[in-house]
């Protein structure tokens, strides 16, 4: 009896689902507080007298701030594991909402939530925690584990939007910044149930590997990652766009108040069923493929929501079929490198191509405040995320996902 008893939980407290957990409170304390950053433009602006520009372009230096140190944060956890580079990060994110709660001008404010949150979510981020995840899965499980970790991160978004208006609504900017960085110290160790996997005794990466050198020459060589890291590009782009003046724009379009934070907790919400839909999808249909559709959904929903006129109603349908694309390009996108080239140099790879990805989302969130105070309109930006998802998915169908015949690239789990 206690034989089966303890067979039948014995599955919940598994090295997997505990990295699982670990890895979604990781994303959902990081992912969800810099979601909330575009809630700032309007009070930046008003209350420090800033221009919408410099606030936007701080915004948008964390993305690419962000984008430059991911494949170090990466190549960092393949090396050390993920305990120091999420304990650095998680601080140093927490220094930077710390900074810009109490910035006095534009420079302070790009040193805390440009340069200082931007090295602080590369190390809580995906190219840290998505890699973890996929080494302790097997690799028939690994695009569905990816998929419920995007998706359990998404919970921060739906917690962290609401709670930082209704504080800074309260008790100002100052004290909103202050509590999202002390939720930001919460997690910092758990970087130690991401590295489960090495105390718990399962196989260790394969040792001898080929160096990180001539494994980035062999990914830039082949040309389905230059596509997909290409194709990453536009999805920078577009959430970055949305999650920074999402909020701005429905207050031109004379939304009711607070509109703008219920939209980005919806997308939160819906993303987490998004993203287990993609990681589900990644597993029974070509990941390239699902990539394809999903930048074709996504820019009908953008095309159709910017020509339709503006009520609550097509605002909340726009938040929650966005939301159902939103991150669903993460796990499919790691996968991807993980099917194609091996989990061994996993963070550093999926790094580089994230770095495409910051790229375009500093030029989302930057080039949407420079257009608004150049026209006093979002207009040319919500038209280039409608062509860029397009282009996007031109890429994406033709990509070869074969499988490089490599072995010292590939360190599989023998499982979990």
């Amino acid at each position: 009896m206690s034989t089966t008893h303890s067979k039948r939980f014995a599955p919940i407290f598994n090295p997997t689902t505990l990295v699982i957990l670990a890895g979604a409170l990781v994303l959902s304390a990081a992912m969800g507080i810099r979601q909330t950053f575009g809630l700032f433009i309007g009070p930046f602006s008003f209350d420090r007298g800033l221009p919408v520009t410099q606030i936007a372009f701080a915004i948008a230096l964390h993305n690419l701030v962000w984008g430059f140190a991911q494949p170090f944060a990466g190549a960092a956890a393949d090396r050390y594991g993920s305990t120091p580079v999420v304990a650095f990060g998680a601080t140093t994110f927490a220094a930077g909402l710390a900074f810009a709660a109490v910035a006095p001008g534009g420079a302070m404010l790009i040193i805390g939530m440009g340069l200082l949150v931007g090295i602080g979510v590369s190390c809580t981020t995906f190219g840290v925690v998505l890699p973890a995840v996929g080494r302790i899965a097997t690799p028939e499980k690994r695009s569905m584990a990816m998929g419920l970790v995007s998706a359990g991160g998404s919970v921060g978004q739906v917690l962290m939007v609401p709670l930082a208006q209704g504080v800074r609504l309260s008790w100002g900017i100052a004290a909103s910044l202050f509590l999202l960085a002390f939720l930001m110290l919460l997690v910092a160790p758990l970087g130690m149930v991401l590295d489960r996997r090495a105390r718990t005794g399962m196989p260790a990466p394969e040792t001898a590997a080929e160096p990180l050198r001539k494994v980035l020459g062999l990914a830039l060589r082949h040309r389905g990652y230059r596509l997909l890291t290409l194709g990453f590009f536009t999805c920078g782009f577009q959430l970055a766009f949305i999650a920074t003046h999402l909020p701005e724009y429905l207050t031109l379009c004379h939304m009711p108040v607070g509109l703008g934070a219920t939209a980005l907790a919806l997308i939160g919400l819906f993303n987490m069923a998004g993203s287990w839909a993609c990681g589900w999808l990644g597993g029974r249909y070509r990941q390239h493929h699902v990539l394809g559709w999903l930048y074709l959904i996504r820019s009908a929903t953008i095309g159709t929501f910017f020509v339709l006129p503006k009520t609550s109603t097509s605002v909340i349908v726009f938040a929650a079929v966005m939301g159902l694309t939103w991150l669903g390009t993460v796990p499919l996108t790691s996968g991807l490198v993980a099917k194609v080239f091996g989990t061994r140099h996993l963070g550093s790879l999926f790094g580089v191509c994230f770095l495409s990805h910051q790229m375009g989302s500093f030029l989302g969130a930057w080039l949407g405040g420079l257009a608004f105070d150049l026209t006093g309109s979002y207009s040319l930006l919500w038209e280039a995320t409608v062509a860029a998802g397009l282009f996007a998915a031109m890429l994406h169908f033709p990509i070869d996902d074969a499988t490089v015949n490599a072995p010292a690239l590939r360190a599989e789990p023998a499982g979990a």
